[in-house]
């Protein structure tokens, strides 16, 4: 199946073996790719709304997505940050439910959608896949749970720098080996930080007063680690 005129096999796919389905055979991907459509997403574009319902498993094979929450105040919360090899939409698929969340592109990106019943009929029969999903759900449980707990008991100051270090972990650098490899707005920072874009703008002009981190037009480079690990308050 092909939209926009784009289609990806999975045995090609770059970002499997960092995918739930990197421990399906060669029978198994020719099967899962007959089970899928491919679609581009420009930078902003929503690939699925908050309370709508699901119709497949979203598999990104490349670019970077923001997964976020509208709060009562109409302000955005965002949950989680996702790359190439992540999975979206799984937990309303599995539970039958609507998304709580929306999902956007960060940047132009590629995504896949898993045909609903399919993607179900499989973690049914395939306990390597089932396997791997259970993985993916514990990993992200944690990663919420590491979330809530910085944003209830962490300073802003703290959950600023902790919010720069999660991005290196999640996206790395550029080629410089210093700048984060992703741009974010000062307002999806401050979205991510859970504060406000005035909030954020200050923060980070502090940090890069401080020679923390340094600011080049919209990118980020993160000059002192070991300083910023100890603003974030971290252990290590």
């Amino acid at each position: 199946m092909r939209l926009d005129g784009v289609h990806v096999g999975c045995e090609q796919c770059k970002v499997r073996m960092q995918s739930v389905f990197n421990a399906l055979n060669t029978e198994e991907l020719q099967e899962l790719t007959q089970h899928k459509s491919c679609a581009q997403y420009k930078k902003g574009q929503v690939i699925f709304n908050e309370q709508g319902l699901p119709l497949g498993l979203f598999c990104v094979n490349s670019g970077k997505i923001k997964l976020s929450k509208t709060g009562f105040d109409g302000k955005e919360q965002i949950l989680r940050l996702s790359k190439a090899g992540d999975v979206l939409g799984y937990r309303a698929l599995l539970a039958n439910e609507r998304y709580h969340c929306s999902a956007v592109a960060v940047e132009d990106s590629m995504i896949c959608v898993i045909d609903k019943g399919y993607f179900l009929d499989s973690t049914k029969q395939n306990n390597k896949l089932l396997f791997e999903m259970v993985r993916k759900m514990s990993s992200d449980l944690k990663t919420a749970e590491d979330h809530i707990v910085s944003l209830s008991q962490k300073n802003v100051r703290e959950r600023m720098a902790e919010a720069l270090l999660f991005i290196k972990a999640t996206y790395g650098f550029a080629e410089d080996g210093q700048t984060l490899n992703v741009v974010l707005s000062r307002e999806e920072i401050a979205d991510f930080v859970g504060t406000s874009t005035e909030t954020a703008i200050r923060l980070l002009s502090e940090f890069n007063h401080d020679k923390i981190i340094e600011l080049v037009g919209k990118k980020i480079k993160l000059v002192n680690l070991d300083k910023l690990i100890k603003t974030a308050n971290l252990n290590d």
